[in-house]
């Protein structure tokens, strides 16, 4: 079954076609003050229902059409064969509109929405219009005809939308004939009225819909260029046969630390991702907004979800981006235009493989009861310095606990308090195969073990084509 579809084509163009003789006027003799006095013609459809017609004549034979008049009606409607092109043909064009401001409904200055539209060809037609002169007299005749008969030289444009992406919109209306009256000779005495008729003829095209599509934008391109040996050969790039290469516009990396996110030129971006990275800015920050409106247009929070649209920033925990990524929604912050706010989604990061932590200590500065709380069982900390030795005759008093044992841990070590005593429950220096994952329950922040430090799990610095944007 067929979707209905009327979108009133033909009617636009009867529409413009009638105003174009809305505006003559006639001469009506002199007002008392010597001014000439003028009348405005009315123009109507000349297809009238019969109810509306009887209407206006008073529901009487008698009464007579009020002149002058002139009256639009459709002569013919016909395909026109010699306009016809390649009926199958589908034209595309991408449109890029302006944003509007949710809270004013404004235009503004940024990119809005970006869209793909699908053109069918349309269909070629002659349309064929007549308009009738009504007067009572040859002198307004004459007047009218001066009037328009002198704009069809030879022909007028109209236009009957002002969709700038409709290119069936533009048409011209051409002077094909006229008759100059209806009456016979000698003029009876019941012939009251004259009517003079002009022929026009105006090619237009009807369409089918069009189909309007969100523009899909390439996000970033993966190539995996090989021989038959296995090796890349493009630029001796050293990479086997499988791996492949994320790319990222303008090969900016990023710096995600605390809720912000700011981009780095290419130049500055480490060599993996991620890394523990300093808070010192390297060189002057790319502007976050003017690197979004060239791709799309930034979602805001409150306005979708992740599920249905909310603008996301993804970052790979894995050296590609189509590994494991951690997800995120992401604002401009108000201030800073080098600066984005990001929101993760719990759901995304790294599972814990070890207990939480309370806290990253110095064993040589703080201990129990010296800085930290007292000891108590099921207390963890991760340290980063060692603390004790085998040779040591008397180790440090705070960390020996009720059983007044001696602690002897290493940096990266965890230490949990158990059986009154403290003692290492994850020994890193055996742990140099090892991914685990941890959370710091005072921060929030979560922590990897990569095998010979711990850094933060999805926090740091990210190298072009290991991080994304979903706008």
């Amino acid at each position: 079954m067929k979707t209905f579809f009327y979108d009133e084509q033909i009617r636009r163009f009867i529409l413009q076609f009638v105003r174009m003789f809305s505006h003559y006027q006639v001469e009506f003799g002199k007002s008392r003050d010597g001014n000439t006095t003028l009348y405005q013609v009315p123009v109507r459809y000349g297809d009238s229902s019969r109810q509306a017609s009887a209407i206006m004549k008073h529901n009487s034979e008698n009464g007579i059409p009020t002149s002058p008049l002139m009256t639009c009606y459709i002569s013919d409607l016909q395909y026109d064969r010699d306009r016809m092109q390649q009926p199958s043909h589908i034209d595309k064009m991408h449109v890029r509109t302006r944003g509007i401001n949710e809270n004013t409904g404004a235009y503004t200055q940024q990119q809005g929405e970006a869209y793909t539209i699908e053109r069918a060809m349309p269909t070629p037609y002659r349309l064929n219009m007549n308009v009738d002169i009504w007067t009572t007299n040859t002198e307004q005749k004459l007047q009218l005809l001066e009037q328009i008969l002198t704009l069809f030289n030879p022909d007028m444009e109209i236009q009957s939308t002002d969709n700038y992406i409709d290119w069936t919109s533009l048409s011209y209306v051409e002077l094909t004939g006229q008759t100059f009256t209806s009456r016979s000779i000698p003029t009876g005495t019941d012939d009251q009225i004259d009517i003079a008729t002009l022929q026009f003829s105006m090619p237009i095209w009807l369409s089918l819909p069009a189909k309007v599509k969100k523009l899909g934008v390439i996000r970033s391109v993966v190539s995996g260029i090989h021989d038959n040996s296995g090796t890349i050969k493009d630029l001796d790039m050293g990479l086997l046969y499988g791996n492949r290469v994320s790319i990222t516009p303008n090969q900016y990396g990023i710096i995600l630390l605390n809720g912000q996110v700011q981009l780095i030129d290419s130049a500055d971006a480490v060599n993996s991702a991620p890394t523990v990275v300093s808070t010192s800015a390297v060189g002057p920050r790319p502007d976050w907004e003017t690197l979004i409106n060239n791709w799309g247009k930034l979602t805001p929070l409150g306005k979708a979800t992740i599920a249905n649209g909310t603008s996301q920033l993804r970052v790979s925990t894995t050296s590609e981006i189509d590994g494991a990524e951690v997800i995120g929604t992401i604002a401009l912050h108000p201030s800073s235009k080098d600066i984005l706010l990001f929101t993760v989604d719990t759901d995304t990061i790294p599972t814990n493989t070890l207990d939480p932590i309370d806290a990253i200590v110095d064993p040589s500065k703080k201990g129990p009861g010296a800085g930290l709380d007292a000891s108590a069982d099921g207390q963890r900390y991760l340290i980063i310095n060692d603390i004790g030795a085998t040779g040591n005759v008397d180790g440090a008093d705070a960390w020996k606990g009720a059983s007044n044992e001696d602690l002897i841990a290493s940096a990266n070590d965890i230490i949990q308090y158990t059986s009154n005593k403290w003692q290492v429950v994850y020994d890193a220096s055996t742990k140099k195969t090892n991914t685990d994952y941890l959370t710091n329950s005072k921060t929030g922040i979560q922590y990897k073990w990569d095998g010979s430090k711990w850094i933060k799990s999805y926090e740091g610095e990210y190298e072009a084509g290991t991080w994304r944007l979903v706008l």
